[in-house]
């Protein structure tokens, strides 16, 4: 059987004030045509269709041409929802859009209940996992520990359970929306750290044929079974160096993986450049940057005038516009933000409580940290689905 693989679409998502929808238009075609000249049998979707819990209408136009260009291709089509998706509106019709074979697999409930496809060779089950936030699957799953790799284990526990009672050489595929140990992340992933761990082992998955991931932006393999598609496009500067792309996938009878990675349309290159403004403009180095959309890191001691209408002159699609001195880190004149680049929120408030009483948290303080942010970023998941 031969599956395409794919996630991160957040369509409605702009990139820096650019409106992407004609680039995510562009996918979607691609997309398309990959299923009918490479014969797919079947699409994997692992979550983030949308960027945020109420989509703009131009965003869900797409998404709906996007499911009637599929059906008409006879396809089947299966998606999971993922943490910037709102479940509840993504799996609205979900039954009566299953009968034109999209698969759409948003409750966390049905973790253990495959969309079954079969081939010459016998049967395929596929597990939808949509992205599970523990604080809101404890009870659902039962699991006295709150957190990703409890949460998920038992979600893959009803998986195992389920193929365990299936004719023997059932293959099987989950699609899953979740960190898992060894992806590099992006700038443009929401953060789903809970109690201070947001990765789960791949050892999550074993069991299963192929694991189809989706959250992480950049493609990669963390085994040859378990594999990110990465985001379709970028979203953020830090993506710069991705090749975006989608996993073909052939699942032979044996249930052993052949994948293939084809690459996805670029509406336009990324490029960082650093340096002096004066350096910036003269170094002919950078001629092959003038198309590309620009994140441009300014070195000067004193920020010099007009930056960015200097900028524009050469690189007219420069989008953002960073100023970073030189500076040792311990100047008092390093900015904010460039102290705080790469502390998590509870690296920072353990400093705040060290710098005002001289002393860091102690092990419960630092847990009475970690429960409160859980719970505010949970809080915030559960005011963006009822929205």
């Amino acid at each position: 059987m031969r599956l395409l693989h794919t996630s991160d679409w957040h369509l409605g998502r702009a990139f820096h004030r650019v409106n992407m929808l004609d680039a995510q238009a562009d996918f979607i075609t691609h997309l398309v045509t990959t299923v009918r000249e490479r014969e797919v049998d079947a699409v994997v979707v692992s979550g983030d269709v949308y960027d945020r819990a109420v989509p703009p209408l131009a965003a869900v136009e797409l998404f709906d041409d996007a499911l009637h260009r599929l059906a008409a291709l006879d396809v089947p089509t299966v998606m999971i929802s993922g943490n910037h998706d709102s479940a509840r509106r993504l799996g609205v019709g979900a039954g009566l859009i299953d009968r034109a074979g999209i698969h759409l697999r948003t409750e966390p409930s049905a973790a253990g209940t495959p969309v079954v496809l079969r081939d010459p060779h016998g049967d395929v089950a596929l597990y939808g996992l949509p992205y599970l936030e523990p604080a809101l699957v404890k009870d659902e799953f039962g699991v006295g520990k709150v957190g990703h790799e409890s949460v998920l284990g038992a979600a893959m526990e009803r998986v195992r359970a389920d193929l365990a009672a299936r004719p023997p050489g059932t293959r099987s595929v989950v699609l899953a929306h979740a960190f898992v140990t060894g992806g590099r992340p992006s700038d443009s992933e929401r953060d789903i750290t809970v109690g201070g761990v947001a990765a789960v082992p791949a050892g999550v998955f074993d069991g299963v044929d192929y694991v189809a991931l989706g959250h992480l932006h950049g493609c990669q393999t963390l085994t040859d079974r378990v594999r990110y598609s990465g985001s379709p496009l970028a979203y953020s500067f830090s993506e710069a160096e991705h090749r975006k792309s989608m996993w073909l996938v052939d699942l032979a009878a044996d249930g052993s993986v052949d994948a293939e990675r084809l690459d996805c349309p670029v509406p336009r290159p990324l490029a960082r450049i650093r340096g002096t403004l004066d350096d910036l403009l003269a170094d002919q180095e950078l001629t092959r940057h003038e198309d590309a959309w620009i994140e441009a890191t300014l070195t000067d001691p004193v920020r010099p005038a007009d930056p960015m209408a200097r900028l524009a002159e050469r690189f007219p699609h420069t989008l953002s516009l960073v100023f970073a001195p030189d500076r040792a880190p311990e100047d008092p004149q390093v900015s904010y933000a460039r102290r705080l680049a790469g502390r998590s929120d509870q690296q920072i408030a353990e400093d705040f409580v060290a710098h005002v009483r001289g002393a860091g948290p102690d092990e419960p303080e630092a847990a009475v940290l970690r429960d409160a942010f859980d719970a505010v970023r949970a809080d915030h998941t559960v005011r963006e689905v009822a929205r």
